[in-house]
């Protein structure tokens, strides 16, 4: 086998490891990328094309992310990851950790994490690495990186989420959720919604969105309800696809652009939050991406006529 080839057959592992760590497509396409560009132009041949990729996009990955966590400072609203529709990499015997470690909560709790910490636990505990490999990839001792991995568990276990384990209950209620919301049916949709649901959105200041989160399944629903019949009526269209291992869908223009991709977090038979991503740069990757601010107008005409 080639360089080419071995490079290919790991390059779902490496986008996961890159994504996980950077919780950006984008970022992690181009650091899987400059992952290539290094082993290609190395003169010898490692002993493990595995190890030596996984170590490359790990350090590649840690120098982006402490970069990245300056502009994140000066990101205007919430700052969500990019949507992940599929996770190239598969591995039944870690099925679970790869589910959870993806979904959006997940990426989130690793956003409190230093990039080291980050780096070793998704090797460890997401990829089941050893601490010798761990220990390569980021220059530190075995020591050293079991440390981090106990202070990293620590602070994902004090928050970690913990989502619906019957696949087939969240679709179906999912579908409630997105046929209630269809019809702009307030009480349908309180219902479905935890007491102390939460409604984020991010937009990135290049899209309209939430002035803040809103919190509450009164507050939830209406706002919910109001909008997208108005949506609908300008010709709208989702459909529903797991966003990050959750229950989600992706919403369209008329023309078939993305304008955002929605995401359910489902506990105990309720949804326990809803999450919005319209930021046109953390879209692009889905498609041509909708003029948000064009439709929002159009929502807003709609909304002035059936008054």
């Amino acid at each position: 086998m080639d360089k080419a080839e071995e490079f290919e057959e790991l390059r779902p592992l490496l986008f996961s490891i890159a994504y996980r760590i950077l919780g950006s497509v984008s970022e992690a396409e181009d650091a899987v990328q400059e992952s290539w560009l290094r082993y290609d132009a190395s003169t010898t041949r490692p002993v493990s094309a595995k190890a030596f990729l996984s170590a490359t996009v790990t350090r590649i990955a840690i120098d982006v992310l402490r970069s990245a966590r300056v502009r994140r400072e000066e990101y205007v609203g919430p700052w969500l990851p990019e949507p992940l529709l599929t996770d190239p990499y598969q591995d039944p015997a870690r099925a679970a950790e790869l589910a959870d470690s993806v979904s959006m909560a997940a990426l989130l709790l690793l956003e409190r994490l230093s990039p080291l910490e980050r780096s070793v636990f998704v090797l460890r505990e997401v990829f089941a690495f050893g601490y010798d490999d761990i220990a390569t990839a980021v220059g530190r001792s075995e020591a050293a990186c079991r440390q981090l991995v106990v202070r990293a568990r620590r602070h994902m276990q004090a928050g970690r989420p913990r989502f619906e384990a019957d696949r087939r209950e969240r679709q179906e209620l999912a579908s409630r959720f997105f046929e209630a919301l269809s019809q702009g049916d307030v009480g349908g949709l309180q219902s479905l919604l935890a007491a102390d649901v939460q409604l984020v959105g991010d937009g990135g200041g290049k899209a309209p969105q939430l002035a803040r989160a809103v919190g509450g399944a009164d507050d939830v629903s209406r706002l919910l309800a109001a909008v997208y019949p108005l949506m609908l009526r300008i010709d709208i269209t989702f459909e529903q696809h797991e966003v990050n291992g959750q229950p989600g869908a992706v919403f369209r223009d008329r023309d078939g652009r993305v304008l955002h991709a929605l995401v359910l977090d489902v506990l105990d038979g309720r949804i326990q939050t809803v999450r919005s991503v319209i930021n046109p740069d953390k879209l692009g990757h889905l498609g041509p991406v909708a003029d948000a601010w064009a439709i929002d107008q159009e929502v807003k005409e709609q909304r002035r006529q059936t008054r």
